[in-house]
């Protein structure tokens, strides 16, 4: 551990968490030529989440079949890319020390896998009558999906930016 960084307090107590040798590996371990994986297949998850709601908004007010059709092609996209991102994350959670370590990282895999719950599920709500799913469930779900990786995101977001989780160089 680094000299500058102290891991006793006031009262001579150590964190156990931090005091754990593998706590500062949080280098990416899935990854092409550098690039973590996780990071470059959760864009397409959380984008087509948002173009889903879209599509079922303007379903809802144009009553245009093409809308619906987007829909349903953004919710199945957006769950098998959501996926990929998740067993990429997944991966990472399970092989880096440092990231196991940190109830944060825990905390994200959970939200994540509820967001892939409901991903799924507005993707087979709509499979037998894209069209009849869009109102009012389907935009329900599509609105809670929203929300649910809005929070995934900013989350997964804090790991990266505050706490340098799966990036090349972890302190």
């Amino acid at each position: 551990m680094p000299e500058e960084i102290e891991t006793k307090d006031d009262e001579g107590l150590v964190d156990p968490i931090s005091a754990d040798p593998h706590f500062d590996e949080t280098e990416s371990r899935i990854g092409i030529w550098g690039h973590p994986a996780h990071a470059m297949t959760v864009a397409f998850p959380v984008a087509l989440t948002f173009c889903t709601l879209g599509a079922d908004a303007l379903y809802w007010l144009t009553g245009d079949a093409f809308w619906a059709r987007a829909a349903v092609w953004a919710a199945g996209t957006a769950f098998l890319f959501g996926l990929a991102a998740g067993l990429t994350g997944t991966a990472e959670l399970l092989m880096v020390p440092g990231i196991r370590a940190r109830a944060a990282a825990w905390t994200h895999f959970v939200i994540a896998v509820l967001l892939l719950a409901i991903l799924g599920s507005n993707w087979g709500y709509r499979l037998n009558g894209y069209e009849t799913a869009v109102l009012p469930y389907g935009i329900l779900l599509s609105g809670f999906a929203v929300l649910v990786v809005s929070v995934t995101g900013w989350h997964g977001g804090k790991l990266v930016f505050d706490y340098r989780l799966g990036t090349s160089k972890g302190n």
